[in-house]
């Protein structure tokens, strides 16, 4: 008990790491403001439903095709530079919004969001794992996880609120401030930059990336298809979808920080397979509900399972990364995690909308327990056939 007593306290004295969790709530409140709020305000302007949809479309097509090439970037201008530039490019475009919300100004706006939030996602994550040492590198990156979410669940309506009373004027001046803030919390940074390659060089082996980046993908393709379809499912009762969904990314918060301090306490991989059973028996309780038009304590129960496994997918699989992967090549991990979960949030949302059309909604949370189960699994197959993923005793310094 006395080492665990002094665990929080040494790793919130680590230097920088107050400061870049204050960088990402502050990043990810501005982001989670706006998120609900543009397409909502393009379709009340007029917009079609597809074209309000592709608004999340072009900025998550942004975010992930600006992660491939953030590794190169931290080589280069180092975190610091790299996430103050992701602050501004995702803050004050969005004052653009005042001006116009008609299709090609809203979508080449959010282009420019979305970019810096491709920078600020892997940056922002690859940080943390610099700034602590590989001891509490689980409790860091679930730190991390806790003050992000804790800022969307606050972001995400606050900014619908704030619209229904007022009007999206607000939310838009907030959506470029808040990430403004942020800049302030970088700039009290240390001045990092990726570690020189040593003995490890070339990109990361498949075997080592397989496991946990198909485990997260199709975590959060899960939790796309909730987010997404749950408030459609059970459409009459929207106040009731929004409480489950906030349970949702409480008990997320909660999973991720169990998750670290099991990782670092009993091994690194050892969480993955019980936070996917977990995901897994939330999403078959999803479906049991939607079979039964909704019924309130399965669905705060299945909210509560799915997203403690969902947080600590999460967190497990950014460990397992970052660990075999070796202080070197951080950013290029970073950039494999981050990948994984937004494609995988719009993949699964988009997937899941077609099998909803077609099956019903049971079907959905039916279809993304079987991919949650499955695929990871055919993953860990593969990537044994390949050379397997390697738990190592410690990462080289």
């Amino acid at each position: 008990m006395p080492v665990a007593a002094e665990t929080g306290p040494r790793l919130l004295r680590t230097p920088g790491l107050l400061a870049a969790m204050v960088m990402g709530a502050a990043a990810f409140g501005g982001w989670a403001v706006l998120l609900p709020v543009v397409p909502l305000i393009v379709s009340l302007s007029g917009g079609s439903d597809t074209l309000a949809g592709s608004v999340t479309a072009v900025f998550m097509a942004a975010t992930v095709l600006t992660q491939l090439g953030v590794p190169r970037l931290l080589r280069s201008w180092g975190h610091r530079w790299v996430l103050a530039a992701g602050c501004l490019l995702l803050g004050p475009p969005s004052l653009l919004f005042l001006v116009s919300t008609e299709a090609i100004p809203v979508l080449a706006v959010s282009a420019v969001r979305g970019t810096g939030f491709g920078m600020l996602t892997v940056a922002g994550s690859a940080l943390v794992a610099e700034l602590v040492p590989r001891e509490m590198l689980g409790r860091a990156t679930g730190a991390q996880g806790i003050a992000v979410a804790a800022a969307q669940m606050v972001g995400l309506p606050a900014g619908l609120a704030i619209m229904q009373h007022w009007s999206a004027t607000p939310v838009f001046v907030l959506g470029a401030l808040i990430p403004v803030l942020a800049v302030g919390a970088v700039m009290r940074l240390p001045s990092l930059y990726p570690r020189p390659a040593g003995a490890l060089r070339g990109r990361i082996p498949l075997s080592v990336l397989l496991v946990p980046w198909l485990a997260i993908a199709m975590a959060a393709a899960a939790f796309g298809g909730v987010s997404s379809l749950l408030p459609i499912a059970i459409a009459e009762r929207a106040s009731l979808a929004g409480g489950v969904l906030a349970v949702v990314s409480g008990a997320a918060v909660c999973g991720r920080y169990v998750a670290g301090s099991f990782s670092d306490r009993v091994g690194v991989g050892r969480a993955l397979m019980p936070a996917l059973a977990f995901t897994c028996g939330g999403l078959a309780l999803f479906a049991v509900a939607a079979a039964q038009d909704g019924t309130v304590i399965i669905l705060l129960c299945a909210a509560v399972i799915f997203g403690f496994g969902f947080g600590a997918v999460q967190n497990e699989s950014l460990v397992m990364i970052f660990t075999a992967a070796g202080p070197s090549r951080f950013g290029a991990a970073s950039a494999g995690w981050n990948i994984g979960f937004d494609a995988g949030t719009g993949f699964g949302s988009l997937t899941l909308g077609a099998v909803a059309s077609v099956a019903g909604y049971s079907w959905v949370f039916a279809v993304a327990a079987a991919a949650v189960a499955v695929v990871p699994a055919t993953g860990g197959l593969v990537g044994r056939a390949l050379g397997g993923w390697r738990r190592p005793d410690r990462i080289e310094s």
